[in-house]
């Protein structure tokens, strides 16, 4: 039995965006191209986001700081880019954090 997720219509349609953005421009350019393009995907299937969202941190209560994510997508969904060869540990607690 498949198991249901809150948000996994959207999450399906942001992979399907992304995917086109692969298909189209492959590999090898800067993060930034790809997040253009992705914006550029995201507003054709009039999906609603922010980009360069700042994202306050806080260290036991109290805020020491921002992050700054890629995508805020429809205030639900939160998409990171990596421009890289391959993903590493790092990258991944980078987008859990």
């Amino acid at each position: 039995m498949q198991q249901e997720y809150k948000y996994g219509e959207l999450t399906h349609r942001i992979i399907g965006c992304s995917m086109e953005v692969h298909r189209v421009l492959g590999s090898g350019f800067q993060e930034v191209i790809y997040q253009r393009s992705l914006a550029y995907e995201l507003e054709q299937f009039n999906i609603g986001f922010a980009s360069e969202v700042d994202m306050p941190i806080f260290y036991k209560g109290v805020s020491v700081g921002a992050r700054r994510a890629d995508f805020l997508i429809e205030e639900n969904v939160l998409v990171e880019l990596k421009a890289i060869i391959k993903l590493e540990e790092v990258h991944l607690a980078q987008a859990i954090n």
